[in-house]
Formats: C-alpha cells, structure tokens, sequence
C-alpha cells in the first residue's frame, strides 16, 4: 500500500510546495484538496498548461494523486445545480491529470427529513447522473462516510448502495468515524470490500473517565488522532484491507489539535509503515 495524506491542512501553502514536503519526507500520493476557484487545484480553470505543469512536479518528486477532493454538501438544496455543474468539472480535471477517483461527501440531510429520506429521496437524484458522468470518464466517486453526513451507520451505507448501485460509487473509508459509534470497522470493510476506492488513515481516542463522567450522549469523550494514538488496530485493519483486495492509499487526514502540520503527518507515516 501507498501512504499519502489530504492537503487540507496545507491550505496557505502551493500545491507546489506540498508536492516537495511530500517527496521529501517518503510520501507516496496526495489526497488534493480542491475546489472551483480555489483549493490546491482549482478544478474549474484546470488548463492544459496547468496540468503538464503539476504532472512534471509530480514526476519530479515520485509523489502521485491519489484522488481529486471537494467535500461539500452535495444535498444542499439551494445549490444543488450549482454543486452538480462543478462536480462535473471535477471529474473532468480527474481525467485530465490521470485521477482515478473523486472524494467528496454523501451531503447533510435534507430539513424535514431524516438521513435515510435523504438517501432515498435525495442523494439517488444527485448522485446517479453524476455517477454515469464519472463512469463515461472512467472515473470512481468515493464518499467519505463522516458520521455527521447521510453515511452514519452502516444502514445508511445499504441503502446509498440500493438507491445508487453502480459500480463506480464507493467509499473514501475512514475507520475513525466508526469507532465512536461503536460500529465494527473491520466488519464493514469485508461488507463493502468492491466498494472502497480509496482510505482515510485517522485514528480516534476514547477518555473513558470523560466518557463515564458525560454519557455517551453528549461530546468531550472522544477525539480525532493520527494514527497510532487511539484506538484502531491499525495491523489487523490493514491486513483486513488487503485481504479483501484494497492495495491504495492509506491517506492520512490530520485533524490531530495536539499536534503540529508535519509533525502529525510524519508520525502518522512512520507508524503506518509498520504495516504497510
């Protein structure tokens, strides 16, 4: 497996400079954050001077992209069309620069309606024709599954997968998101093991004294790591991955507040490396 991370925390520096940090410290492959207009490839004005550009960085360095990222809230009913005109630009760029995958989120669920209405009613309407545009490119959508959006439990992953069943929509799985609810991560790798295109290396730490003291009904108990700092077996998941036919990217995203940009990422890198 490749071990990359998502450029996000990079955001006030150049893709350039991230290809560099990248290369210099043993990274293999870029989660890109990008957006239309902005991000670290604005995938709106994607020109074909830009393209050879970050391709030669890439070469350069021995860094790939491991996917084009936009999380945003693809049910957000006022910018629904404005959301799928991009989403298509996207998938473009993807093409243009030899991306297999696309990341984003299922989206929020809709006022008035609770997630798996959503899915339903909702993400089917976005997502299908979106999903037959990417296939067209030979391009895969891979949905994160943070806990927040539409994907929560794995009955909501069932049902995206019912209402959408093509076989370019996936996941971006991230184990974190699954830890604090109490939901078996290795289990649901062998569930959706056709369905997972691309990983999310984040740990979660569980304070059981907080947990005792708060209930878990309310927040405080838990938190995002890097990996190695909380509670994922990261050997048995990733032998679990391989098993099941995953050989990508273990992309870290770092959302650890107890530790600086490089720091978490190289740390992250370095335990990963274990079982990679």
């Amino acid at each position: 497996m490749q071990i990359g991370f998502l450029t996000a925390p990079f955001r006030n520096e150049t893709l350039e400079r991230v290809i560099e940090f990248a290369g210099a410290n043993g990274f293999q492959a870029l989660e890109v954050a990008s957006a239309p207009g902005g991000g670290h490839i604005d995938f709106a004005n994607l020109t074909d001077a830009r393209t050879a550009e970050i391709k030669g960085l890439l070469q350069k360095h021995s860094v790939r992209i491991s996917s084009l990222a936009w999380y945003t809230n693809m049910t957000d009913v006022a910018k629904r069309d404005e959301n799928a005109r991009n989403f298509r630009l996207l998938i473009d760029a993807a093409q243009k620069l030899d991306v297999e995958v696309v990341c984003t989120l299922a989206g929020m669920p809709v006022e008035g309606k609770d997630k798996i209405k959503t899915i339903e009613e909702d993400c089917s309407a976005v997502f299908t024709p979106l999903v037959e545009y990417a296939a067209s490119k030979g391009i895969k959508i891979a949905l994160e599954n943070w806990f927040a959006t539409c994907l929560q439990g794995l009955a909501h992953f069932d049902r995206m997968f019912e209402v959408v069943p093509h076989e370019n929509f996936g996941l971006n799985f991230d184990p974190s998101h699954l830890v604090h609810q109490q939901i078996d991560y290795i289990a649901a790798v062998e569930r959706y093991a056709n369905r997972i295109f691309h990983t999310h290396a984040k740990d979660t730490e569980i304070r059981e004294d907080k947990l005792r003291y708060l209930g878990n009904q309310m927040g405080g108990w838990w938190r995002y790591v890097i990996p190695g700092f909380g509670r994922v077996r990261w050997g048995e998941y990733i032998a679990c991955l391989r098993r099941n036919g995953y050989n990508g990217v273990l992309s870290i995203e770092h959302e650890d507040g107890a530790m600086g940009r490089e720091e978490g990422f190289i740390k992250g890198k370095n335990y990963l490396s274990l079982f990679a």
